[in-house]
């Protein structure tokens, strides 16, 4: 009874040891989200978090410009200016509608080449009506 109860204490404590040793090595670092995110909009131009939370010592002696970057991301020019996706989008509609024209002209191509070929003639009552004169062909 002694030995069980010994290997029993011993292997419990061996697989507790061993779990807090592999839990201790990975630090876990979680962001504050009791403070609001910084924001750069034009009709919100002040938000509540600096862009740098930490300013640095050298804040007294930046320039006017270079205190504006530490608090603000963007200023309004930046905010405001207009984003380069036109050129993706007027691309791409480009692209599309070359390929369809390259599609319409290829299948004109095959069908006249189908047409000169003879291919599937119409055969049967339709081949001996003629359509322009109302008639059967002689």
């Amino acid at each position: 009874m002694l030995p069980t109860r010994v290997f029993s204490l011993v292997g419990k404590r061996a697989i507790s040891k061993s779990a807090s040793v592999r839990a201790h090595g990975n630090d876990v670092k979680s962001d504050d989200n009791a403070l609001p995110a910084y924001v750069d909009r034009c009709d919100y131009p002040l938000p509540d978090v600096a862009h740098v939370k930490h300013l640095s010592a050298l804040k007294e002696e930046e320039k006017k410009v270079e205190l504006f970057c530490i608090q603000f991301k963007e200023s309004f020019a930046e905010m405001n200016r207009g984003a380069n996706e036109w050129k993706t989008v007027v691309g791409a509609a480009m692209f599309f509608i070359g390929f369809t024209a390259f599609i319409i002209i290829w299948e004109k191509r095959c069908w006249v080449a189908i047409q000169t070929k003879r291919v599937n003639p119409v055969q049967g009552f339709a081949a001996k009506w003629d359509y322009d004169k109302n008639e059967w062909k002689k």
